[in-house]
């Protein structure tokens, strides 16, 4: 099972990724042991989330939202704030 996800950084900048284990994914990047993108933007916090899917499925759908406008990702569809036990 894969989840795409996009976290909100703490310069109001947004980074999307998918990973097959959300909790740990969410946790490297607040440790600063995710993406290079968001080790100088913590703290992050997970804005939105959605799956499972299948791994292409996800990947798919990973590059359709980071094509997204700052102002689209503010506005997508039930965005969460939190991991809702998800990972």
């Amino acid at each position: 099972m894969w989840w795409v996800y996009v976290l909100r950084c703490r310069d109001g900048s947004f980074y999307t990724g998918a990973t097959n284990h959300l909790r740990r994914r969410v946790e490297s990047h607040q440790a600063g042991q995710g993406a290079r993108y968001t080790r100088s933007r913590r703290p992050v916090r997970l804005w939105w989330v959605s799956g499972p899917y299948g791994h292409s499925q996800a990947l798919r759908l990973e590059s359709r939202i980071k094509r997204l406008s700052h102002s689209e990702k503010m506005a997508l569809p039930g965005r969460t704030a939190s991991e809702g036990g998800m990972g």
